[in-house]
């Protein structure tokens, strides 16, 4: 098996992580995970195509956003929030807090994710 990158969290780069948190899906499973915990690589309720999802998985794990437990061939995430807080002070939360403000936009993409 292949194994996974996932940076120790003195390598976090702010950069990488504001990176990754720019789309909407990948800030969609990152608020899953931060409401839900440990989240598999497929949750139900996205129509997200397989391979686009372990895109986005991949790009939150190489950010440091994610540890990643393989369990045969599924795979589980969980936010890295303790890493990302002590690096970062406050900024998981409030991106996090600006995410969970609805949108009064109908061309906001991750309002379908949303159900």
């Amino acid at each position: 098996m292949r194994s996974l990158t996932q940076p120790d969290a003195t390598d976090l780069d702010l950069v990488a992580v504001l990176h990754a948190l720019s789309d909407p899906v990948r800030l969609e499973l990152v608020r899953l995970m931060a409401s839900g915990g440990e989240v598999s690589c497929s949750p139900e309720h996205l129509d997200i195509p397989r391979s686009t999802l372990s895109s986005h998985w991949r790009i939150l794990r190489e950010a440091g956003l994610t540890w990643t437990r393989p369990e045969g061939k599924a795979r589980y995430m969980t936010l890295r929030r303790d890493d990302l807080e002590a690096r970062f002070p406050g900024v998981l939360t409030a991106i996090l807090a600006c995410a969970a403000v609805p949108s009064d936009s109908a061309s906001d993409p991750a309002r379908t994710l949303r159900g």
